[in-house]
């Protein structure tokens, strides 16, 4: 059977380096899924869930923004920051929701909206992809 190699690499470290079946990346325009033998492909991630397959179990992986590039049957990912599901601190991704709902809902003008929107996509998600464990 014909696999992909599939790197997930952040600016700090390599979060997966596997040989797998399948994956299927959150991109900008929409999931996509990558086979072996997949046409090369240079696209843009959004805040979301990375899935793949290895060994017939399906993992997942928190990314939050980035590029996957697609050549020769390597699949890559850079991402600006990447988790594996089991490794998710729940505890600290519901604070961190709670903290940027305070800021959203706060009427002060030194409240940077944008981010604060940036902050809960990302707990949001993160809590998302804890629950797919």
């Amino acid at each position: 059977m014909s696999m992909l190699q599939l790197e997930v690499v952040t600016p700090d470290k390599t979060v997966v380096s596997a040989q797998v079946e399948m994956a299927v990346c959150p991109g900008v325009m929409g999931e996509f899924g990558v086979l072996p033998h997949h046409v090369s492909l240079l696209s843009a991630l959004k805040i979301g869930n990375l899935r793949y397959t290895e060994g017939g179990k399906q993992h997942n992986v928190f990314i939050s923004g980035g590029f996957a590039d697609v050549n020769n049957k390597v699949l890559t990912v850079l991402a600006e920051s990447a988790e594996l599901a089991e490794d998710i601190d729940t505890a600290r991704a519901q604070a961190a929701q709670e903290r940027a709902e305070k800021r959203l809902a706060s009427q002060a003008d030194d409240v940077d909206h944008a981010r604060a929107e940036a902050a809960l996509q990302r707990a949001v998600e993160r809590l998302h992809v804890a629950q797919l464990r």
